[in-house]
């Protein structure tokens, strides 16, 4: 029988009493005949008053190298407690146990001080002493950089999370569970929405995306081990036996070697659609249900939106007497565009809008892999693969785990063979299903609140290839991962006569201080007119696997927050995500009213 990996989080090991208690639930779990391993954090707040210790002798840190080792040094001791009193309690209860640091379990990583990703796990110890019949307790957040030099490295933020899921994946365990102080995955925060709900059932996509935008639960890179090697993860409260959350992934890719756990290839999919049109309307008023009437009336259509993005816009000085004004542009299948173009100009009359722009000869090129989460250097080599080969990007969608551009259609051949190529994966084609109605349930499965954004721009880029991929290749060179992007779509002419857009994103907000100084640099160096910064800003996301099967999912979305008179000032969509700005002291109130307006409230069965 395979063996099953729990892991504790700090609040679950914080007191003596409360390891006595985990102890409990694992000695039952063994008196069942099951295998159990088992891996936990430091207790409660240890790591960070470690933190604090190394602060108090180096108040001013940096990101020197033989600092990190020494903080990797330091920090690897808080699990060294919890694992040794778990051992412990458990042999007090007459269940044979072992303490085990990453070391001694064979974990192994790269030589990246504070921020290490698994290269493999050595598992014959660890079966060593599951077949004496002892449950080995595994530090987690630590490993060694090789088993010669024996450099111990940890492995950054929810390294614990990501030790289970790797050990259950290296030892083909029979599931992962995380214990944790929730009952599981909820539709939202329950601190900021009383009625959130626990999700009986998500798939490893949607947590992806979740955890990415905040959801603490899990860490994105322990969800994207999971898939990657279909391991079934479970999320589950310390404290009751409630069955708690499982996280669904794909079928496992059939694998030889467990090797490469964390450092195997990050894309492995290079898609190109060439069903697609795009229309954008320009110059729309920027005021609250503006973006919700526009997507009301292609939904009434059933007609479903692939990507939508909506960019800032500054307005210029002959303007400033007017109406402030944004561009919104999305895509849709070809075959519909005539309709959704109709119906966008029947909306864009209506608002005084009369610009409407509907290209059919564009297509989607995407890259796809879980291995890139964490690595901003994937999309800047995305853009740089389609710079060398000359070829325009006119939008931009982004997620933890794809990265997809609009283009022109008679380079996406050209684009997919380039990026195949670069990413050594074989390019396909695809094509989306045919829209479909509206179904009664909701297609949404839960909403996220993120108040640690800023929104960036840098303005009048020359619209030519390669300006995108020089200024994100900067950011990612900076370690500064990029969230949402969006380009505008109303071309300007510089002093040069030449036409530029405006370049918008998003980052975490710690980040600000180090991209402002960059994008100065950068607008010098490329000849644009300034740069933008917002940081009062927050971000509201819907998250579901089933969006794109519900064609009037992002006018819900829209409709929900021009109610509660909440304006959208930027837009930027992935397949199963919608994500909206607004301003920070809305933030609260849009994640309530859009997690009402998906009956998120009512139990999931």
């Amino acid at each position: 029988m395979a063996p099953i990996v729990h892991k504790y989080g700090g609040t679950s090991v914080g007191s003596v009493e409360r390891i006595q208690a985990v102890a409990r639930r694992v000695a039952a779990t063994v008196a069942t005949g099951r295998q159990v391993v088992v891996v936990v954090s430091a207790m409660g707040k240890q790591t960070d008053l470690l933190a604090k210790l190394a602060c108090d002798i180096v108040p001013h840190p940096s990101d020197d190298v033989a600092l990190r080792r020494e903080m990797d040094m330091l920090l690897s001791t808080g699990e060294q407690v919890s694992i040794a009193l778990l051992a412990m309690a458990l042999q007090q209860l007459d269940c044979p146990a072992i303490s085990m640091t990453g070391a001694q379990a064979g974990i192994l990583t790269e030589r990246e001080y504070s921020r290490a990703r698994i290269h493999k796990i050595v598992t014959d110890r660890i079966q060593q002493h599951l077949e004496r019949g002892k449950v080995p307790i595994v530090a987690g957040f630590q490993g060694i950089a090789s088993a010669m030099d024996l450099e111990i490295t940890t492995l950054g933020r929810g390294g614990s999370d990501t030790t289970a899921v790797a050990l259950a994946v290296a030892l083909q365990a029979e599931a992962c569970e995380i214990y944790t102080d929730v009952p599981g995955v909820l539709t939202t925060d329950p601190r900021r929405v009383s009625e959130a709900q626990l999700l009986p059932e998500i798939t490893s996509d949607e947590m992806l995306e979740l955890a990415s935008l905040g959801a603490r639960v899990l860490h994105p890179r322990a969800v994207e081990l999971a898939r990657n090697f279909g391991m079934k993860l479970v999320v589950r409260s310390s404290w009751t036996d409630e069955p708690g959350t499982v996280i669904l992934s794909p079928p496992p890719r059939r694998r030889t070697s467990f090797a490469s756990l964390e450092t195997s290839q990050a894309v492995n999919a290079v898609t190109a659609d060439r069903d697609r049109a795009k229309i954008v309307l320009l110059r729309v008023p920027d005021r609250p249900g503006v973006a919700a009437r526009l997507f009301e009336a292609i939904a009434a259509a059933g007609i479903n939106v692939d990507t939508i993005l909506q960019s800032i816009h500054p307005t210029p000085p002959d303007e400033t007497k007017g109406e402030m004004t944004n561009d919104i542009a999305f895509t849709v299948p070809r075959s519909v565009a005539a309709e959704a173009a109709e119906a966008a100009q029947t909306v864009a009359r209506d608002l005084g809008c009369r610009e409407v722009e509907l290209d059919c000869e564009v297509a989607k090129i995407s890259i796809a892999g879980a291995g890139m989460i964490g690595r901003p250097g994937i999309a800047a080599e995305m853009f740089e693969v389609l710079a060398a080969a000359n070829i325009n990007l006119q939008l931009i969608s982004m997620s933890e785990i794809k990265v997809s551009c609009i283009i022109a259609a008679d380079r996406a051949g050209d684009a997919a063979l380039q990026l195949s190529q670069y990413f050594q994966v074989v390019p396909h084609a695809v094509a989306d299903p045919a829209p479909s109605k509206i179904r009664n349930h909701s297609p949404v499965s839960g909403v996220a609140l993120d108040f640690d954004q800023a929104r960036l721009a840098i303005l009048d880029v020359p619209d030519r290839p390669g300006y995108a991929a020089r200024i994100f290749r900067r950011l990612a060179d900076a370690g500064i991962a990029v969230d949402t992007i969006s380009q505008s779509q109303r071309s300007q002419t510089n002093l040069e006569g030449a036409a530029t857009n405006h370049i918008a994103f998003t980052i975490h907000l710690d980040r600000a201080p180090t991209a402002k100084t960059l994008l100065y640099q950068l607008s010098d160096e490329l000849g644009c007119s300034g740069v933008a910064i917002d940081e009062d800003v927050a971000k509201v996301s819907i998250v579901g696997a089933s969006m794109e099967a519900h064609p009037g999912t992002a006018a819900q979305l829209f409709a929900a927050l021009a109610s509660a008179n909440i304006n959208l000032e930027m837009i930027s969509t992935s397949e199963i995500k919608v994500s909206c700005i607004v301003r920070a002291s809305e933030g609260n109130r849009a994640l309530q009213v859009v997690h009402s307006a998906f009956n998120l409230h009512e139990p999931h069965v």
